[in-house]
């Protein structure tokens, strides 16, 4: 039997219910020269009968168990049992369309890459909050465009949600650190090896992303905090875009303390911003309800990755305290 086209590799801790979504999205590929490595990174909730279904399917499936060490490892750990000549990864909280691989197929044929993406969307059955989010983090009027596969304030960097790049790259530039927005370092580590990158408008996934603002707040939080870690190894990867949150925290914190102390117009700024999420959110999703939750969904995006962002600023370039011991070896080395 000939080996597969593309390895999808997905890590996975305690998703059984969300494993079972993205395996019966891939029974329903329209193109299925593929296979899925499913890597339960020590989970206690397994999601091996979500495998099970999909094998009796018709699904290639490699189901592997080991001890939690990190969605990085467990990456890794499917690179060395894949034999596509592409790998793909996905997020565990996502669902495919049906003609995503005869799409990436045409275009990798069409348009060779050696490293790719594609954008994220919300499907018609994910919560209010959710799409909410998913208008969030992929809003112009938000992140300048980095994640939702438009207009963009920086070059494209594929991310881990929806992701590929072939087996040449592996063999040179290796597997995924284990840190915090590991696949913006993996995307950097590929382009600064020469190799080709690029975005696949027409190969979108379904993101499901949190499915509250708490949970969103912790995560958007962490990336903010990423984004120094990258600028330690990488000093040009910092960009005008990035500094945004930031920005948009403490002025937002200026102009409130100046509507308290001075006078209530100083809120008009963030008045017209808030205004300016709601109506881009009612204009894109054509419901109330979604662009009334999207205008919190962006404050707690730019204010968590804001803070995040100045706490890892603050500690670990001026302070230079609570680098971790990878940052600390690839700073020596001048890598």
């Amino acid at each position: 039997m000939a080996n597969p086209r593309f390895s999808i590799i997905v890590p996975v801790y305690n998703r059984p219910d969300e494993v079972a979504d993205l395996v019966r999205s891939l029974t329903e590929q329209t193109s299925k020269d593929f296979e899925l490595i499913l890597v339960e990174d020590g989970s206690t909730v397994p999601c091996e009968a979500a495998a099970e279904s999909g094998r009796k399917a018709g699904l290639d499936i490699k189901y592997f168990h080991k001890e939690n060490e990190g969605r990085s490892i467990a990456r890794n750990y499917g690179l060395e049992r894949a034999s596509g000549d592409y790998f793909i990864f996905f997020d565990s909280d996502c669902v495919i369309p049906p003609d995503y691989f005869s799409t990436l197929t045409r275009e990798l044929d069409a348009h060779p890459l050696d490293c790719f993406g594609g954008p994220d969307a919300a499907h018609d059955s994910f919560t209010t909050t959710q799409k909410a989010i998913n208008y969030s983090m992929t809003s112009f009027l938000t992140t300048g465009g980095i994640r939702g596969g438009k207009i963009q304030l920086e070059k494209f960097v594929p991310r881990t949600f929806n992701m590929g790049f072939s087996r040449q790259v592996y063999e040179r530039v290796g597997g995924f650190r284990e840190m915090f927005s590991e696949d913006i370092d993996m995307s950097t580590r590929i382009r600064l090896a020469g190799f080709s990158i690029g975005l696949i408008h027409n190969c979108p996934v379904w993101h499901k992303r949190r499915i509250d603002m708490r949970k969103f707040l912790r995560q958007v939080y962490v990336f903010g905090m990423s984004r120094i870690t990258l600028k330690l190894l990488y000093p040009d990867s910092l960009k005008a875009v990035h500094l945004l949150p930031a920005v948009f925290l403490v002025g937002s914190i200026l102009l409130i303390l100046a509507a308290i102390f001075i006078s209530p117009w100083f809120l008009l700024p963030l008045a017209l911003y808030f205004i300016a999420i709601f109506i881009g959110a009612l204009i894109a999703t054509k419901n109330p309800a979604i662009a009334i939750r999207a205008v919190p969904a962006a404050a707690i995006q730019l204010g968590g990755y804001g803070a995040g962002f100045i706490k890892a600023w603050f500690t670990k370039i001026l302070l230079r305290r609570g680098r971790d011991i990878n940052e600390e070896i690839l700073l020596r080395k001048g890598k």
